[in-house]
């Protein structure tokens, strides 16, 4: 990684960091003081300011002059918000952040750290602790289980679980970091998917291609979380549901997909059922037609992903999680990281 020196200021590595903001005026101030912090720079700080209603927009004019402000009249969702802001980065890396996600003085340093420990590596996530909640880990990577969950590894659990730097299914898109290069030939998020389980797709559509993604213990953020959606809001739920039988559709490959479809029609079933305890019967309902409307786009990327997939299919297999109780409790599933692969 390219570094700049400063003088006696701290110094400056080639990472431009991407910030989507929706609603988020309560918390940007002190995400953006973070950053300040740190004792290694960011070259690029982009923010947008993603089409919030107009009494809870940001003002770019009160923002440090060392950040740049991106403004979208419409909301692009976190897929969309963050491939405009990476077309405009011009780094080696880019180091997506949520605005409710408050990065640790070092958390750059370890990240350029854990870059020249893992040369090979294009994929990194950060260590999430629960801001609000002392103690307890917001998360650590994000698992792929078989039944086609994917679940924050980690959340709402004790520090004292917190494990060592490996290999994971995904990396949370709250506090991740991509190389450019790879970011670029994936075609970076699908901004079909608008926010919500594009980060699993994304991560999932490197493994495919043959890249691992590494969960760094020390690079580490306070995440609040769902700041701007609600967890159960109907938001979330929506896109939660739908966008999850579209990574499954899209992505698992050959025999695995027919082996673990029925499993996956199974577990949505009995969530379905569940959802009328929390008066979201109708909203997963809504969630699955258009889930199912959009499967002919799906099936169409689903060839493309297919036909270039470099990764075998017990090597995704193996990836995945197959422990129901991992699934129950949301324990981490980091392991040691394979030589030789990137």
């Amino acid at each position: 990684m390219t570094f700049s020196e400063t003088g006696s200021q701290p110094p400056v590595a080639d990472i431009a960091v991407l910030i989507v903001a929706y609603r988020s005026r309560a918390t940007l101030d002190q995400c953006i003081a973070a950053l300040a912090a740190q004792t290694v720079k960011p070259r690029q700080v982009f923010v947008l300011e993603n089409g919030s209603p107009p009494d809870e927009r940001i003002d770019g004019a009160a923002l440090p002059d060392w950040v740049s402000f991106v403004e979208s009249e419409d909301n692009l969702g976190f897929a969309g918000g963050n491939n405009r802001l990476a077309k405009m980065a011009d780094c080696e890396w880019l180091a997506l952040l949520n605005p409710d996600a408050f990065a640790r003085p070092d958390w750059l340093e370890q990240f350029v750290a854990a870059t020249q420990r893992y040369p090979g590596i294009s994929v990194f996530g950060s260590t999430q602790y629960a801001a609000n909640y002392p103690g307890l880990l917001d998360g650590v990577g994000d698992v792929y289980h078989i039944t086609g969950l994917a679940y924050r590894a980690g959340y709402m659990r004790p520090v004292t679980l917190l494990p060592d730097d490996g290999e994971v299914f995904a990396v949370c898109g709250a506090a991740a970091f991509w190389r450019r290069s790879l970011f670029d030939k994936l075609g970076g998020f699908d901004e079909r998917f608008f926010c919500y389980n594009e980060d699993v797709d994304l991560a999932y559509r490197a493994k495919l291609a043959g890249y691992q993604a590494m969960q760094l213990r020390d690079a580490a953020v306070d995440h609040l979380g769902y700041a701007s959606s609600g967890r159960r809001s109907e938001f979330a739920t929506y896109y939660g549901v739908r966008n999850r039988l579209w990574v499954f559709l899209k992505n698992t490959p050959g025999w695995l997909f027919w082996v673990l479809s029925p499993v996956h029609a199974g577990v949505t079933l009995l969530l379905w059922l569940s959802a009328a305890r929390f008066g979201q019967f109708t909203v997963f309902g809504r969630a699955l037609r258009d889930a199912l409307k959009g499967c002919d786009e799906m099936m169409v990327s689903r060839r493309d992903i297919q036909d270039k997939r470099v990764s075998g299919v017990w090597q995704i297999a193996r990836a995945m999680s197959w422990n129901p109780a991992r699934l129950l409790t949301r324990a981490p599933d980091i392991r040691p990281v394979a030589p030789g692969r990137t």
